[in-house]
């Protein structure tokens, strides 16, 4: 394994060329991506009708509070890597913030890939549409191991065309990207003019053929407060924090954005507030048109599940279903794009920080950007492309909720206490309580939902192999906490 000390010359400076519009516009291609296309029979088929808008309801204000979070601390804190320099400060650089930052970049290693995967997937989804032969498996599989304190740990996998035409995507992602960041702004304006056009076509088509009677047919019971609705509320939940994800991807770009301590929180809540906005409207014109049932047989097979196309197939005809299934696609691959450009700078800032492996640091001569991070992460996301949409979805939440999100939200009321003469350009509204309301709503997530505990058992894996690893390495390297026990053991020899 290579050394991880600090390195020296292997980092040239990042160019600042983010300002607010082309921040904005990365942060909205990459929460809108296939994900509000693609999941509704998900949400549908978790809560049993059209009372699965709840969850992006609630999704909305869970995204609205935890980007208070991120804002507070990426305008106070503005460098690239986002949550790793975030969660270094708050729990102490030389201690326990070490820790912590590393075991924040060991759980990305699987996250960020399955949230890239997850993109690659649903655009795949959708070109299945066009050519419904994709979908045909070549090959599934499934397997499992003991592993102690969590039981068995088990993968199902599959290998169909969706899968290898995900790859591909992420392929030409990871080309596309392989240049300066001056360029991927202008490119990100011209990807989200096509998201938004997309979008806008389909909520005025939707509320032009808008059938009140279809959209509002809730099933009996369907606002009983049993333990089937709560249930079904953390899972739709569950999807709907995946949908809105992304609001947070300028925050990893700290050293790429002008004027940071201004762009960063304004990015942020804005790109939530038109998303959300975007997101129910669209949501409410597509169940208007297409019977919510119809839904429900393609959220439990996984497969089906472009529910836009036949939403356009249903009110235009056919032309218009291929020609939304193109747009959908585009706005999906936008999404990979921005999904790879914002996580490719995480590793990179930490292995600056000699907190991570010394290649990440490494930028290329000519167009200045980490290009090993960038080809690793998409190397990683083209494995995960083997497993279902919906398992890709569920692992990558719970993981990151668990040793992210959750971990931040609480860490931002540790820093106010810890350092409360830390600039802050921007503080959160009303605080304590945004911070509070999403500490719960994480948690909610996380512990109320049917067959809950698979995914926390990847998450505590993951967990303790990154304390295992995390552990090795400082021992191997004699630093905290092996070298406070060196610089103990050295005085009590002196006294001697």
């Amino acid at each position: 394994m290579a050394s991880l000390q600090q390195p020296d010359s292997l980092q040239e400076p990042l160019i600042r060329g983010l300002g607010l519009s082309g921040a904005t516009a990365l942060n909205m291609i990459d929460m809108i991506g296939v994900g509000p296309f693609i999941t509704m029979p998900l949400m549908v088929s978790a809560m049993g009708g059209p009372q699965a808008m709840l969850g992006w309801v609630f999704g909305a204000m869970f995204a609205m509070c935890d980007g208070m979070v991120w804002a507070e601390l990426g305008a106070s804190m503005p460098h690239s890597g986002g949550s790793y320099g975030y969660l270094r400060e708050i729990y102490g650089r030389k201690r326990w913030g070490r820790l912590v930052s590393f075991l924040f970049i060991w759980q990305l290693s699987f996250s960020a890939p399955l949230s890239i995967a997850s993109g690659a997937l649903g655009l795949a989804g959708y070109a299945a549409y066009l050519w419904p032969r994709l979908e045909i498996p070549y090959v599934a599989g499934a397997g499992g191991v003991p592993v102690p304190l969590v039981g068995r740990f088990e993968m199902h996998w599959r290998a169909s065309g969706t899968t290898f035409l995900a790859i591909g995507i992420i392929l030409l992602a990871t080309l596309l990207l392989y240049r300066r960041i001056t360029s991927i702004s202008r490119m990100s304006k011209l990807l989200l003019a096509g998201v938004v056009g997309t979008m806008a076509w389909i909520i005025v088509s939707g509320l032009t053929h808008f059938d009140a009677e279809r959209a509002f047919s809730f099933p009996p019971g369907a606002f009983h407060l049993s333990r089937a609705f709560w249930l079904g509320l953390g899972s739709s939940m569950l999807i709907g924090t995946y949908d809105y994800w992304g609001y947070y991807n300028v925050a990893f770009l700290g050293d790429e954005v002008k004027e940071p301590a201004k762009t960063i929180p304004r990015a942020i809540l804005l790109s939530i507030l038109l998303v959300g906005c975007l997101y129910l409207v669209m949501n409410l014109s597509i169940l208007g048109v297409v019977p919510w049932r119809e839904m429900i047989a393609a959220g439990h097979d996984n497969r089906g599940l472009y529910v836009v196309s036949i939403f356009m197939q249903r009110i235009y005809g056919s032309w218009a279903a291929r020609l939304v299934t193109g747009l959908v696609m585009w706005t999906a691959f936008a999404s990979v794009f921005s999904l790879l450009l914002g996580y490719s700078r995480v590793p990179y800032a930490a292995a600056l920080d000699a907190n991570y492996f010394r290649a990440f640091a490494r930028v290329h001569p000519q167009g200045r950007f980490p290009y090993v991070s960038l080809v690793a992460l998409a190397g990683v996301a083209a494995l995960f492309c083997f497993f279902s949409l919906a398992a890709v979805i569920r692992a990558l939440v719970v993981i990151r909720i668990a040793l992210q999100f959750l971990v931040q939200a609480v860490g931002l009321m540790v820093l106010r206490s810890r350092r409360p003469d830390l600039p802050r350009p921007f503080r959160m509204w009303c605080y304590p309580l945004p911070a509070l309301v999403a500490s719960f709503g994480f948690l909610f997530i996380l512990t109320v939902r049917a067959r809950s505990f698979i995914q926390i058992g990847y998450a505590l894996v993951i967990l303790l192999s990154g304390v295992a690893l995390y552990l090795w390495r400082s021992w191997r390297n004699q630093e905290w906490p092996f070298a406070e026990a060196v610089c103990a053991e050295a005085e009590r020899l002196s006294a001697h």
